[in-house]
């Protein structure tokens, strides 16, 4: 039960750092439309912009949702389904995150210089975050550490006594 209630507290914590930055882009992107500007996009950049939308409304529902289940199974001594549900839903809202973040590059290079600049932006910020966020973790995971001891999603060791 320790175990699940530092998982649940670090998996806390990481949503807090995200789910600020995922609200302020869906709160920014939400106002575009109503500039005058905005009509002067083309059919291509308004989909890129809904698409860019959809993903960022997604990543602010996936990262928020953990609350919700947490007050919905408050006191009912899930914990264990809690954190598998919550570290889920983060999982698959930091790729809806990293496709908002995509699609908002693609939008302003495509507006400011040009689609061939947005092609180059947009590869390059899918690249960064392929590295950062996929490539670079499972990297790490793969060389654990001395101990023999079997490790959590989260790097401490594992209870085996039971």
């Amino acid at each position: 039960m320790e175990r699940l209630d530092r998982n649940w507290l670090s998996l806390l914590q990481e949503l807090r750092v995200v789910q600020t930055g995922v609200q302020l882009l869906t709160g920014f992107l939400l106002t575009l439309p109503f500039l005058d500007e905005f009509e002067d996009l083309s059919g291509q950049q308004k989909g890129i912009y809904l698409g860019t939308v959809v993903c960022s409304i997604v990543a602010t529902a996936l990262l928020v949702a953990p609350v919700g289940m947490h007050r919905m199974l408050f006191r009912r001594h899930q914990l264990d389904l809690l954190v598998d549900a919550a570290h889920r839903c983060a999982m698959i809202g930091l790729i809806m995150l990293g496709a908002a973040l995509t699609g908002v590059i693609a939008l302003v290079f495509s507006v400011v210089v040009g689609p061939v600049a947005a092609w180059v932006a947009t590869a390059g910020v899918a690249l960064l975050l392929l590295i950062l966020w996929i490539v670079l973790p499972l990297t790490v995971r793969r060389h654990e550490p001395d101990s023999t001891e079997p490790l959590t999603d989260l790097g401490e060791e594992k209870d085996v006594r039971r």
